[in-house]
């Protein structure tokens, strides 16, 4: 493989360590990034309209001519991570043979759930299930697979696999894909904790140089696109929530006002660090989204929706093959507006959950942090998905729908609770337990992104966290008022794309690093 490594402690990190104005910054990638930023906020502002038909047009060619390359990436990057974990490569430890874990399992996982897709869950855990379902009874190019019409049982075991494929394994293996090469590099090599580091096999101190840079830019935009999508959903769903339960009109202002309250909480979470930030409220979340999963699973029939958990699985594995294949699919209008999305979206959030789970994840072993990066979130999504999914599909099986399948995607969650028992409470607990999501996705994604613009720093004063707090909360206000759900998502396909092939490289590189480690262990 050649000595890649000869050259790698001399600490030449290039622009990485210089100082501007008090702030420790990359300023070949802070300064194209920030007014990049700056620059889609202001034009979104002064021209909705053209930011939101810029978008959508970047939307359409993008998920129009790439299917094929979103999907083969994420099957290729799936395989990735399973081979290595059940390689002899996957007893590497991070950081080496004697580093030990900083935080507990719990605290570990609560913060990898919560970065990863807590608050997706939360917003797509009814509405993706329902809407599948009734594509799948109708029949046609928009159903999961061509659906499967008149069959209710087909039609739910169908909507439920395509439901798990879009946030099971694949989307949990990009993520740790990004998490394992950062943490190699950065704990076992003493590389800065930066996307540029992961490249070093491949390309030497040009890493630390214009291409590092290039590379860096774009996994900061993919990251401020890919969060500012995932703030929108939380807000609009928060609102939906609040509206229902006090009445208060959905109106911009009113949005503006619930980002700004949260915006002010997170602001504390960031304050406070990891520490006494994210892992407090993490671990939170973790156990409020239980009490909600478990309320629901009593009242919304306990028995027959764990025996659904066993019988999704089953047909999700039945159903991968298909749902995985990236050419000559009948259901376009499925495959582009649910699956191509969501690949893409989970490849623009990539380098964001990636240093995320990196940064907490020394003294685990390559094995370990697979399990809990890639199985243990699965699982735990699909008993989510299952319970509330399934509760949902009931519902409308029944004819007790009440508005169910046609209410909008962020009221979903709130129309069926009013169904259960004690609705007023529950629906509270679910507008808080959204915004805590929101709090720790904003929290971890402005310290990701800080950390990214600061050549690898992690030690960086709290006006420059602001700063990127800033920045993705105004792209998610101005995207989400200017063009809605569809300029948001848009924005993240469109910074997706070209990372894709930074992934792919990255594949590479950390098969390298995991090789040349286990070298080191056997000399």
């Amino acid at each position: 493989m050649g000595d890649w490594t000869r050259d790698i402690d001399t600490g030449d990190y290039g622009a990485s360590n210089r100082l501007w104005a008090g702030m420790q910054i990359n300023p070949a990638v802070f300064f194209p990034t920030a007014i990049l930023s700056l620059g889609v906020i202001l034009y979104s502002i002064i021209s909705p309209q053209g930011s939101a038909d810029l978008f959508s047009g970047l939307r359409v060619a993008a998920v129009t001519h790439f299917d094929w390359l979103f999907m083969s990436a994420g099957n290729l990057i799936l395989a990735f991570c399973i081979a290595i974990a059940l390689s002899p490569l996957g007893k590497i430890r991070l950081g080496g043979v004697g580093a030990t874990p900083d935080y507990s399992r719990l605290s570990w996982f609560s913060m990898l759930f919560g970065a990863g897709m807590g608050i997706g869950l939360v917003f797509y855990g009814v509405g993706e299930p329902v809407s599948h379902f009734m594509a799948s009874m109708a029949g046609g190019s928009s159903a999961p697979l061509g659906g499967a019409a008149h069959n209710p049982e087909a039609a739910r075991a169908l909507a439920m696999a395509a439901t798990i494929y879009d946030w099971s394994l694949h989307p949990w293996a990009i993520f740790a894909l990004v998490g394992l090469a950062l943490a190699v590099f950065a704990y076992d090599f003493n590389l800065p904790f930066s996307i540029r580091s992961t490249f070093y096999p491949l390309i030497g101190k040009a890493a630390w140089g214009r291409t590092g840079d290039a590379i860096e830019i774009l996994a900061v935009l993919a990251t401020i696109f890919g969060l500012a999508t995932s703030l929108g959903l939380g807000a609009q769903q928060a609102m939906a929530g609040v509206s229902l339960l006090y009445g208060v009109p959905g109106t911009a202002g009113a949005i503006i006002g619930l980002i700004l309250i949260m915006g002010g909480v997170t602001f504390l979470s960031v304050r406070g660090g990891i520490d006494r930030g994210i892992r407090i409220l993490s671990e939170l979340n973790l156990w409020v989204a239980f009490a909600l999963l478990v309320f629901v699973l009593v009242t919304a029939g306990g028995l027959q929706l764990m025996r659904d958990i066993g019988a999704n699985i089953i047909a999700y594995l039945r159903y991968l093959p298909a749902l995985s294949a990236a050419t000559g699919r009948a259901d376009s209008g499925f495959f582009h507006d649910w699956t191509v999305y969501y690949w893409a979206w989970w490849v623009s959030w990539a380098p964001f959950v990636g240093m995320f789970m990196a940064r907490i994840s020394l003294g685990r072993t390559v094995r370990e942090f697979m399990a809990g990066a890639l199985l243990a979130p699965s699982l735990l999504g699909i008993i989510w998905l299952t319970i509330f999914g399934d509760a949902s599909i009931a519902h409308i099986v029944s004819g007790d729908a009440a508005g169910l399948a046609k209410a909008t995607l962020d009221q979903q969650l709130f129309v069926l609770l009013g169904q259960l028992p004690f609705a007023q409470i529950t629906s509270f607990v679910a507008v808080c337990l959204i915004m805590i999501f929101f709090v720790t996705g904003w929290d971890s994604g402005t310290l990701v992104i800080d950390t990214m613009t600061a050549g690898g720093r992690t030690d960086t004063s709290l006006r420059q966290k602001v700063i990127w707090l800033l920045a993705v909360g105004g792209i998610g206000v101005v995207l989400l008022l200017s063009g809605g759900l569809g300029s948001l998502q848009a924005g993240a396909i469109a910074t997706g794309l070209p990372l894709i092939a930074v992934l792919l490289l990255m594949m590479v590189a950390t098969w390298r690093g995991l090789m040349t480690l286990n070298q080191r262990m056997r000399a």
